[in-house]
């Protein structure tokens, strides 16, 4: 068989797929199932989707990740702010919820684990949920509406293609603060896109002159600005210079018990480990400490 008539055959294959799933009735979505608060103080959504019915629930973190403020070095005006903001929102005070974007390993999902251990005591929850179940927000919002606890929904590594239908749902949750509507819950997302969305060089094209020579977005520049606005912080975070990244080693060093003699001759390790990985970021730090740790310990 020819490559045209692969091809040929290939489309009509995935017309039809199109035309029997317009065909077969669309999943009822049941009411999520409400979890044994007690049994954690973080939770993921999870979802099973059948022919008939779309279920979800929410699974209870057996091991939640013990990481505290101090934990996280060289992130002190991002940490700043970020508590700050956490602080007033357990308090039952005016809040923002959060956008933490900015370069990858520099702590960001770190941050909201640590606000997360410091006020779990006074009745901050967490739920995670994937972006792809973005869109069951408003359920998620309403289950929680009349619980006492305070809610973070948070959503790890979060970025959209165009189209994608949890987009929408997230932009009309995020219209207004979290204290306007007398809400228990904020949104945190972290990002590597600080505008959530992919940007392309044609996007360029979209921007206007006005009459006065100012430029002008777009409505395609515009509209991909638009969900990141809706997050009332913005927290961006930078890659980490040599220095700071050794900080970051000798803390996480410390962390593990290595002795302070051990600390120099650890220093040209780690920068040839972040050499090797092509980023000197907290988490390459965390890292070569877990590896040196378990060598120095083992006497290797």
């Amino acid at each position: 068989m020819s490559t045209p008539d692969v091809t040929n055959l290939i489309a009509r294959a995935e017309m039809l797929v199109k035309r029997l799933d317009a065909l077969l009735p669309s999943p009822h979505h049941a009411p999520v199932t409400e979890p044994d608060w007690s049994l954690s103080v973080a939770f993921r959504y999870r979802k099973r989707s059948s022919t008939a019915w779309a279920t979800g629930w929410l699974e209870p973190v057996r091991h939640v990740a013990v990481i505290r403020y101090e934990d996280l070095q060289e992130v002190d005006t991002q940490k700043g702010r970020f508590a700050r903001n956490l602080a007033q929102f357990v308090a039952g005070k005016p809040a923002n919820n959060v956008l933490l974007s900015g370069a990858r390993g520099t702590g960001k999902s770190s941050l909201v684990k640590a606000g997360l251990q410091a006020h779990a005591a006074h009745g901050l929850r967490l739920i995670e949920v994937d972006k792809a179940d973005m869109i069951d927000l408003p359920d998620l919002i309403e289950m929680v509406s009349g619980r006492p606890e305070r809610f973070i929904i948070f959503c790890d590594d979060l970025s959209f293609d165009d189209g994608e239908p949890g987009y929408k749902a997230l932009k009309s949750i995020l219209d207004g603060t979290v204290s306007a509507s007398g809400d228990n819950v904020m949104i945190i997302a972290t990002s590597n896109r600080r505008h959530l969305l992919p940007e392309y060089q044609s996007d360029n094209k979209t921007y206007k002159h006005a009459a006065d020579g100012e430029l002008h977005p777009g409505e395609v520049v515009e509209e991909k600005i638009s969900l990141s606005e809706r997050f009332g912080l913005w927290i961006s975070f930078y890659p980490f210079t040599q220095d700071e990244y050794l900080a970051i080693v000798a803390q996480w060093l410390s962390h593990f018990g290595v002795p302070a003699s051990s600390l120099d001759a650890a220093r040209p390790e780690a920068l040839v480990w972040a050499i090797e990985r092509g980023s000197r970021s907290g988490r390459v730090a965390y890292q070569f400490a877990r590896d040196f740790a378990g060598r120095d310990h083992t006497g290797a």
